[in-house]
This record gives structure tokens, C-alpha cells and sequence, in this order.
């Protein structure tokens, strides 16, 4: 059996570089099931994998299924045609009892069947209450038979995936198995379970592993689980361990106290020793090591930082990477930290700017988003508050190494600034376009030019300290003439809307002023969601709570000494993780996680706030500027005369159409919603 799979791995290597190979003999396995293919839910829904047996009896079939139905039955039909009832040479049913998820294997008592001829296992629910989807791959090798998929309403009846209507699903593979061709779902702890519906709405679930190696945990993996404390080895509901050996790919069910998995437990609870884990409570510590084991995970070798563990999040970003590593300085961390700003430093491009995200192994960016200038800001943000943590001799060693990546980004930061100081529109933590400057790069870059001052302060490099102080000097009255004088909005166009960017423009990003204190509760006012978080701007244009976004404000109330207010937010996130203890991406309007967990910026955030909370979160000085309250001087943005303000060339025709209505501004700011991963 084996044998015939890596066989039919072989084949499909071959026919990548052109050779002629006759398809494998027998196909009885796919079990990738990333993505939720099909709706098989009856009337109108129903789908079909094409397999090969290999023996002369068919004993048992089974598929990963997803239920969001509380009732209903899932009937297993094995056909010669997929799209031909008179062709079934096998039938059975089972009962789903509810939501749920996993493989669900069907016993078929051992049909005959004839090796080598093509069958197709066609699965179809009935009774239910609510979607029952079939998941899978959408990239298999070429040269497997195909999936089938029957949609009444869309494709008007069955449909060959790849072929006709829908030639452009080539490699949409449906998951399944017969026999023995996985070894059994119960080997891995993935077989089939109740799963109540509040669960469904989040993959991964949860991570474990070993550093820089991560394993994805889907729901149905931490049912009833928990991870055994100070560690990334997970305890099961019936008290068996869950842990990824060293090298291995996939985690294995161990018993309890296992020896190499207790290895990783003693490792990790060690390594937490070694540095100065956050947290005045024992929730509090508890959120604070789950975050930054979870980091580790997530962290690679080379310094590159997974946003997430799944699909289109397993990328580096620095503006993520930059908060986890303020994070990691903070906590004592010093190795990780250095280890990601080295990264960012070689990801650097030549110009001083930074692409929106790269491929893990630094090879560059995996499309052509593009870049965005708000790294420019974070990086040296980061680089700062890591020379604030280190001992003198990795400061001293850190400062020859960084400095030129610092300096790279100050100058093409300080020399992107116009008239009126405020840098151009290029897209922000949003992810998407806008024509005109916005706050989302603006408060970034304030807090960068500060922090590459500072750092060159420290490096000895006077002249660079004084052009980088200047330019935060200028960018400092640009937004407060630009973006405050109309309520510290989305971008310089009134109606934008609010945005949670304003945190950025409070501590530990820099000095607070009396103006920005009250926005920051004035926006939290308006962002905030019947979940108790919030969205990332006031036009955001769904109903999803995003858990970055509600962390900035904890965090810069925690900076800001405003404890209270971030002790609540911090609460909120505690009561909103998954069951293992995951920091979810969002939360759906039904109060449950949703996306991806766990998120590494959301973690960072987590981390940063409750360091904020114990004191120990700086701020980069504001060198020649009257910001903040200490010298009672800053400028007062409501009071400022907007007259001054001129609309840059580039920007004054997008600014013209938008100023023919209220309506014409919101409509733009709806207009692109967030691209985030």
C-alpha cells in the first residue's frame, strides 16, 4: 500500500518536468484538507472522489467533514460513475449527531471490488439544519483522478473539477482514504467528533511543536485539551499527550509523562525561566507564556516570523515581526529579538524600504502587493526598544550591525515627507490602497524617526540624530495641521472615519498629548463592537471584531498609565481566546474566535501591554519637539487653523472629487476592505 503511494508520489514528480508516465495503479488516499471544497448538504449539493483500490474488497471509506448542522445523516455511495445511481455497488449511512469535525470513517463490510478500476466515492447529507462542507486540497499533483462536485443551483447538476464549467478548479482533490491507506484516524487523534458550533469558526485552533516548527491544530485536535502547563505539548481529553517529535512533520499520541515529550515540556518551562515572562496575576502570566511560546513556534531559524500558521498568513511581515520583537526584548528575550531585526535588516531593499511581507525563507515577497512604507517607522521602533533591553556588549555589537539598516530607513523616511510634512499615500496596516496620506503611516514613521534619532544618539552619530529629530520635528506639526485638526482620521479627507491607528501616536510610540488622550477614548467609542472589541476603522465595512486593533488601545492605555482601561481589554482578550488558550485573529459577531490562531501580532500585543502594565515599556524621546505634557507646550490640533494645510499635486484630484460629498468619502473608504492575509 505504501508502496503504491509514493509510487504515485514518483509519478507526479515525473510529469512535472514533462516525461510520459501511465497513471499510478492504484489511488486510495488524499489527505490533505486545507480547504473547504464542497457543500454536500442535500438537496442540492452532493460531492465525489475518484479512487483506485488496490485489493479485491472495500471494507471501510472515509472523509474529513466539517458539520455546521446540529442534526442529520451523511449516506456513502461507491459508483463506477459518479454522476450515475445505478452504478453504486456499495451504500451506508451514518448519523452525524451535530456539529463536528474530522475523518469520518464508514464501514462498508467489505464490498467486493475489482483492483486497478476506477470507483468514485460520492457523499451526500440529508436532514440537516445547516451547512455540511467537504474539504480538501486545491493543489494536487497532477495525473490523480478528479473530484466531482453536484450543484444544482450553480453548475445545474455534477460538474468534473478541472473539465468544462469548471476547467479552472484543476487540482481541487477532495480528502479521503479506504482501508488502510491512512492507517486509521484514531493513530492520530483525528477521527471524527462533536464539536460544539462556536468552534468551528477558527483554523488553525491553535498551535504546538518546537521552535520554528509549528504544527497547525484544528479544532476537533484541542477538543476537551489543554497544553500541559509552560509547554507547546498538548494534554488530550483523555489525559494522552499530543506532541511534534524533533524532525517529524506531524505530532504523535503519546502517554502521558512520554519521555521525549516530557523533554520538550522541561525544555520549554526552561527556557521561559530564562527570561522575565510578564504578568501580576496567574491568568495574567499564564496569557503571557502561551503568547510567547506560540511566538517561538512561529519564529524560524533564519529571524523570519510567521503571521500564522495557515496558508496565506505563513508569511514574514515587518511590521509583525517588529512588535514581536519588542516583544520577545521586553520579556528578556534578547537572542529572538536580535534574531528577527537581523532578518529585517537582510530583507531590507535597497532603497531603505521594506516589501509588504516575504516568503519565510527571505527569497523575497510572494506577489506583487504592494510595498508599504510603514516599516520604515516599525523597524527602527523595534530596533530601538531592543538596544534599550540589551546588556553593553550586545548593544554595542548590535548598533555596528543595525545601524545602517536604521539609517537606511530615517533617511527614506525623512525624505518622503512634503510641503506640509506628512508622508505620501502608500498602503498601511489595512492592506489596502488609498489615494491620499494616511495615519496608519504617519504615526509609524513619527514613532521611527524619533526611535532612529535615539538610536543614533547612542551610535555617537550626532548629525544623523539632529536630520532625523528635525524631521519628526515637521512630521509632528504635519499631523497635527493635517490629520488633527479633523479628528485624527483614517487619512487627511474628513470623512474617513476613525481609526485605531491613533494609538500609535501615545506611548510606547510616542508622547502622549492631551488631544490624543481624548481620541483615543473618543475612538474606541465609535470602533467598538457588540463583542466588546473593535474594528479597525469606523469605514471598515464588515461585522468581524479584529483583536490586533483592540489590543493597540490596551496597549497604550497600559503605557500611557491608564491601567484600568487596559486591565478590561485585557480581560476581554483572555475571555476571547480558543479553548487552549490561542490568540485568535477575530472574533465573529456571535462573540466566538474566528480566522486564524494563533495570530503572532495579536500575541506581541498581549505580551507588550502586560509588560506596559508592570512599568517596564518605554517610549523613544521626542528630542527637539514640544509633544507631550511634560513641558505643557504641545500643540493643541482643534485650535490649529486648518487655512495652513495645502493638498499636495498628487492628492488634489482625488481631494476634489471626495469634497463634492459626505457620501463620496464614505463610499470611498467602503470601497476596499481589508486585505490583511
Amino acid at each position: 500500500m505504501r508502496g503504491r503511494l509514493l509510487a504515485a508520489v514518483a509519478s507526479a514528480a515525473l510529469a512535472l518536468t514533462g516525461a510520459a508516465v501511465p497513471p499510478p495503479d492504484a489511488y486510495e488516499a488524499q489527505l490533505d484538507h486545507s480547504y473547504a471544497n464542497f457543500a454536500i448538504h442535500a438537496p442540492v449539493h452532493a460531492g465525489a472522489q475518484t479512487f483506485v483500490p488496490e485489493d479485491g474488497e472495500l471494507h471501510t471509506v472515509a472523509a474529513w467533514l466539517v458539520s455546521r448542522a446540529t442534526s442529520g445523516q451523511v449516506t456513502a455511495s461507491v459508483r463506477t460513475d459518479a454522476t450515475d445511481p445505478a452504478t453504486e455497488v456499495a451504500r451506508a449511512q451514518v448519523d452525524l449527531a451535530g456539529t463536528g469535525r474530522g475523518w469520518l470513517e464508514i464501514d462498508l463490510g467489505g464490498v467486493p471490488v475489482t483492483p486497478g478500476e476506477e470507483y468514485a466515492l460520492v457523499l451526500q447529507a440529508t436532514d440537516t439544519d445547516g451547512a455540511v462542507e467537504w474539504w480538501g486540497s486545491r493543489s494536487a499533483a497532477p495525473g490523480t483522478p478528479p473530484s466531482w462536485n453536484y450543484d444544482r443551483d450553480h453548475w445545474a447538476g455534477w460538474v468534473q473539477q478541472g473539465a468544462g464549467a469548471a476547467a479552472r478548479f484543476a487540482g481541487w482533490d477532495l480528502a479521503f482514504y479506504v482501508d488502510d491507506a491512512h492507517g486509521g484516524c484514531a493513530a492520530d487523534n483525528s477521527c471524527w467528533r462533536h464539536l460544539a458550533g462556536e468552534q468551528l469558526g477558527v483554523q488553525p485552533a491553535g498551535i504546538l511543536g518546537t521552535p520554528g516548527h509549528p504544527y497547525a491544530l484544528s479544532a476537533f485536535e484541542t477538543a476537551g485539551a489543554r497544553f500541559v502547563p509552560g509547554s507547546s505539548v498538548l494534554e488530550l481529553a483523555d489525559g494522552s499527550w499530543l506532541y511534534l517529535p524533533d524532525g517529524a512533520d506531524a505530532p504523535v499520541v503519546v502517554p502521558a509523562e512520554h519521555p521525549d515529550a516530557l523533554a520538550q515540556v522541561e525544555e520549554s518551562r526552561t527556557w521561559l525561566a530564562s527570561g522575565s515572562v510578564p504578568g501580576r496575576t496567574e491568568t495574567e502570566r499564564e496569557m503571557a507564556e502561551r503568547a510567547l511560546l506560540d511566538m517561538r513556534l512561529l519564529l524560524q531559524d533564519n529571524g523570519a516570523v510567521a503571521a500564522a500558521w495557515h496558508t496565506i498568513w505563513r508569511y514574514s511581515w515587518p511590521r509583525d515581526s517588529a512588535f514581536t520583537a519588542v516583544a520577545f526584548a521586553r520579556a528578556g528575550f534578547t537572542e529572538e529579538a536580535l534574531r528577527i531585526l537581523r532578518y529585517n535588516a537582510g530583507t531590507q531593499r535597497p532603497d531603505g524600504t521594506w516589501e509588504a511581507r516575504t516568503l519565510l525563507d527571505g527569497s523575497g515577497p510572494p506577489d506583487a502587493r504592494g510595498w508599504q512604507l510603514d516599516a520604515n517607522g516599525w523597524v527602527p521602533w523595534a530596533t530601538w526598544q531592543y538596544l534599550q533591553t540589551a546588556s553593553a556588549a550586545e548593544r554595542d555589537a548590535a548598533l555596528g550591525e543595525l545601524y545602517p539598516t536604521v539609517r537606511a530607513a530615517a533617511d527614506y523616511a525623512a525624505g518622503s515627507l512634503d510641503e506640509n510634512g506628512i508622508p505620501p499615500a502608500r498602503p498601511d496596516y489595512w492592506e489596502s490602497d488609498y489615494p491620499a496620506p494616511n495615519l496608519g503611516t504617519a504615526a509609524p514613521l513619527l514613532a521611527g524617526l524619533r526611535s532612529a534619532a535615539a538610536v543614533a544618539e547612542l551610535a555617537g552619530e550626532e548629525d544623523d540624530a539632529a536630520r532625523w529629530f528635525a524631521a519628526a520635528d515637521r512630521l509632528q506639526r504635519g499631523i497635527d495641521l493635517s490629520f488633527g485638526v479633523i479628528g485624527y482620521q483614517r487619512t487627511v479627507v474628513r470623512g474617513s472615519g476613525k481609526d485605531s491607528a491613533v494609538t500609535w501616536l501615545a506611548p510606547p510610540f510616542n508622547p502622549v498629548t492631551p488631544a490624543v488622550r481624548a481620541e483615543l477614548d473618543t475612538t474606541w467609542q465609535v470602533l467598538v463592537q457588540d463583542t466588546g472589541g473593535v474594528q479597525p476603522g469606523e469605514r471598515w465595512g464588515d461585522d468581524m471584531t479584529w483583536t490586533p486593533e483592540t489590543m493597540f488601545f490596551a496597549l497604550a492605555w497600559a503605557a500611557d498609565g491608564q491601567d484600568a482601561k487596559a486591565e478590561r481589554v485585557v480581560e476581554w482578550m483572555d475571555a476571547h481566546r480558543t479553548p487552549v488558550g490561542a490568540y485568535p485573529e477575530k472574533v465573529g459577531p456571535d462573540g466566538n474566535p474566528a480566522a486564524v490562531s494563533t495570530l503572532g501580532w495579536t500575541a506581541s500585543l498581549t505580551v507588550l501591554t502586560l509588560e506596559a502594565l508592570e512599568g517596564s515599556v518605554a517610549t523613544p524621546p521626542a528630542g527637539t519637539s514640544n509633544v507631550g505634557d511634560d513641558d505643557g507646550a504641545a500643540t493643541d490640533p482643534r485650535s490649529a487653523a486648518p487655512a495652513v494645510v495645502t493638498v499636495p499635486d498628487s492628492v488634489a484630484p482625488w481631494l476634489l472629487v471626495l469634497a463634492l460629498g459626505a457620501a463620496a468619502a464614505a463610499g470611498l473608504g467602503l470601497s476596499r476592505r481589508r486585505r490583511r492575509r
